[in-house]
Parts: C-alpha cells; structure tokens; sequence
C-alpha cells in the first residue's frame, strides 16, 4: 500500500488527477509495444546483408544507420526533454516503420535517407525508453515505500527479458513465411515486410497508451528558453558527464555491449548461422567466444552448436543491457537523459565501427578485438565497484 506521506506529493507532481499513475501498467504497455516494433526491426535488420546484396547496400545501409545513431544521440537527451518521452517514444517509432517500408523498394535514393532519419529517431526512442522506464521506477518505489535499486532492476528485467524475445519471434515469422521460398523471392518478402509494418503500427498504437511521465518533462515543453539554448546546456551536460570517472569506466562495458550486439547482425548471422538468436552473460559470452575460435568446424557439431551458442547469446544480451540499464539508472538519476545518451552515443558508435569494418577482416579477428574489448571492460567495471563500495563505506562511517 502507499504511503499517506509519499503519494500525495508523486500525485500532484506526476499526474492532474487524484489517482495515481499505475507504473507497473506502463511498463507493461512499454514492453509489449518495444517487442511488436523490434521483432519486425530485428529481422528485418539480420535480412539485410542477403536482401539488399546489390553493393553492399544493406551492410551500408546499417552503418549509416548506427553513424547516424552517434550523432543523433549527442542531442537526443534535449529532444526528449523538449517533447517528453512519452512523446519522444511515439516520435522514435516512425523511423523503425520508414526503414523497414524502405525495405519494399531498396535502393540508395530510398535506403540511406530512411536510414540517416532512423538514426535520429533511435536516439529519442532509446533515451526516451531509458528515462520514461527508470522514473517509473523512482515513482513507484516513492509510492510505495520500496527500495529504489530494487524496483529498477526489476522493471529494466521485465523489459530486458521482453526485448530478448524479439530475435526469436521475429525469426520464427520469417522462417515460417520465406521457408517454401526459393532465394527469399519477391513475394514471400515483401508479404514478410508488410506483416513487420503491420507489427509496428501496433507498437506504436500501444505506445499511445503509456501515461505521461512528470510534471519536469511537460513544464520544460512550455519553457520560453530556445531549442538551441537547450541544445548549448546539453552538450556542456555530456561534457561535464564525461568528466565523472563514474561513466568512463561504464564508456568501455558499454561499447563492449554495442561492439557483441554487431558482431551477432554482421558477422555471427552472416558466417555461422542464420539468422541469430544472441549469447549469456559477460563471463559465458567470452567462454564461447573462445569456443568458436578453437572448435568450429564441420559435420553435426557445427550445425547445432552454433544455434546453442546463439540461444545462449541472446540471454546474455538481455543480462548484459538490464544490469547496464540499471547501474546508470543508479549512479546517475539525476541526469537520466543524459546518461542514457551516453548508453546510445557509444553503443551506436561501436556497432557502426563493426557494420563498416565487417567486409575487411576475418571472424577471428573480430572475435579477438571482442576478446580485448571484453578483458577492458571487465577491468572497468570491477574498479568501478571498488570505488562506488568505498564511496559508500565512507558515507556510513
């Protein structure tokens, strides 16, 4: 039950009304809206390196995607501050279902304009999902008197393990419709397409539901203050954010996140199976990772290893983002947008290194740069941990 203390204040902060917002309702609504739109997303960007072959349009296609990505995410905290993130969310759909419309008639005049505007649209839609998530998190554990740490991470693992089933749902539709098709034809592919498109105006519908999130976000939609006034605070926000030690020991985990979520799209889809599920946690993830280097080869066990180690990658994929999820969403709640800009900043920019580098190097040597990636952020991390453990024995002392 509520507070009498807590409620009222959340109350007249977050919601008009006399009833409070239903949190658990929204993040309901958030998981099932992201998995409609990424199912159809997530297949369609495994199909790209073998349906869009002309060129090399549809690896291209990505990597201006996730350039676009970078760049977008620099400003993207200040757009979802703008319209809300609610707003945000909405917005960020529109680029996922222009993309994979591109799909229908792929050439470079079609793909690498939706390409460039989806990254923009990643952006919000990401920040936005990052801040609305974890402020439903702070609000709910305000509401009812629980600890805040623990309501995130249950809300970023009930997303997190949502989002994993997108690969598997999304395969499955397009192993059901293409596989009596000889090459992935014409028509078994754009039926695929059309169904994806239909997946996503349903996400987005839903999306349409969610509540708006705190009084912060509408005030700062009337605030006289300039966009490019706002665009000015933000960048000096991210700078000064990168001068807490706190997120350049986060930076390397997080491009590590983006660097192993590329090589299942670019590489692990392309030379070993397809299309990819995804892989365990850190530690499991780089026992595999050795595996593939050292024991793949013909017969049975390369058939179905590879759809084990797949099956395996996706969990950890999921584990991977709901801790990094949560430990911004800890360490920095009160830059939230900002935080998760950096999440997406350097995640996007790590998996366009991947999509542009993919074509020139070997799938050891990629496994080797995820390898020393893994060792760095693993380091990372674990001083990470010492310093936040020793801040707070000095707090209780």
């Amino acid at each position: 039950m509520a507070t009498d203390e807590e409620s009222p204040l959340v109350v007249e902060e977050n919601h008009p009304q006399s009833q409070p917002l239903n949190h658990k309702r929204d993040v309901h609504i958030l998981c099932w809206a992201f998995l409609l739109i990424f199912l159809a997303y997530g297949a369609v960007q495994n199909l790209e390196s073998t349906i869009n072959t002309e060129g090399d349009l549809g690896t291209i296609s990505l990597g201006i995607l996730y350039v676009s990505f970078a760049f977008f995410s620099v400003f993207a905290s200040s757009v979802v501050r703008k319209l809300g993130s609610k707003n945000a969310l909405v917005l960020g759909t529109t680029g996922y279902w222009l993309f994979t419309a591109a799909n229908l008639k792929p050439s470079w005049y079609t793909m690498v304009p939706t390409s460039l505007y989806m990254g923009f649209a990643a952006s919000i839609i990401w920040v936005g999902q990052g801040t609305y998530l974890t402020s439903a998190a702070h609000s709910h554990a305000n509401d009812y008197n629980l600890h805040e740490g623990t309501v995130i991470g249950k809300f970023n693992g009930e997303f997190w393990g949502m989002f994993a089933c997108h690969q598997l749902v999304g395969n499955l539709m397009t192993l059901a419709v293409l596989r009596d098709e000889k090459g992935g034809s014409t028509s078994g592919t754009t039926l695929l397409l059309i169904l994806f498109l239909c997946s996503m105006t349903l996400g987005t519908i839903l999306m349409c539901f969610l509540s708006k999130r705190n009084g912060k976000e509408e005030r700062l939609q009337e605030s006289p203050a300039s966009f490019l006034s706002s665009i000015g605070s933000l960048l000096k926000s991210i700078l000064t954010l990168l001068l807490d030690v706190r997120i350049l020991l986060v930076i390397p985990l997080i491009a590590y996140s983006g660097l192993q979520q590329a090589f299942v799209w670019a590489e692990y889809t392309k030379e070993i199976v397809k299309p990819a599920l995804g892989n365990v946690a850190s530690v499991v993830q780089w026992l595999f990772m050795e595996f593939l280097m050292l024991f793949v080869s013909g017969g049975l066990l390369a058939t179905v290893l590879p759809l084990v180690i797949g099956a395996l990658w996706g969990i950890g994929d999921g584990v991977l983002n709901t801790q990094l999820s949560a430990l911004l969403g800890i360490l920095f709640k009160h830059d939230l947008e900002g935080a998760f800009a950096q999440l997406k900043l350097w995640q996007s920019v790590s998996i366009a290194v991947v999509f542009f580098v993919s074509t020139s190097i070997s799938l050891q040597t990629m496994v080797v740069i995820l390898l020393v990636a893994l060792c760095i952020s693993v380091a990372g991390f674990l001083f990470l941990t010492l310093k936040v453990e020793k801040a707070f024995s000095y707090r209780t002392a």
